[in-house]
């Protein structure tokens, strides 16, 4: 079993940064692919960034590109979006997600190939 929970989000002005967390429960965490996805009124729910067990492959959706960056840190069971230059249009709840198959080489993209999540967290980006 697998618990996790986002915390870093907030109001935040356009061009602005946040640093999103994820602390997870559980000794095998350093072994599965992990992401964040977020979601915005009305909208589905989308990847937004995804690693690795090892850290090793990263994955960014191209609307990120280039401002966001996820990494990890298996010995305190972490994982961090560092996400620069806000946009209004990346408002949305933030959520992070484990995928428990362990060692996987690539990251998975589709949001039903993770099976666990946390509860999210808001970012809101307006002046």
């Amino acid at each position: 079993q697998v618990q996790l929970v986002e915390s870093g989000g907030g109001l935040v002005q356009p061009g602005g940064s946040l640093r999103l967390s994820c602390a997870a429960s559980g000794r095998t965490f350093s072994s599965y692919a992990m992401a964040w996805f977020r979601q915005a009124p009305g909208k589905e729910r989308e990847i937004v960034a995804g690693i690795t067990w090892s850290g090793g492959r990263t994955y960014s959706a191209d609307s990120v590109k280039g401002r966001f960056t996820i990494s990890r840190d298996n010995a305190k069971n972490t994982v961090n979006l560092q996400m620069n230059s806000l946009k209004p249009e990346d408002t949305a709840v933030y959520y992070c997600a484990a995928r428990s198959e362990a060692f996987i080489a690539v990251v998975p993209v589709r949001r039903e190939q993770y099976n666990y999540w946390g509860q999210g967290t808001q970012v809101t980006v307006s002046s």
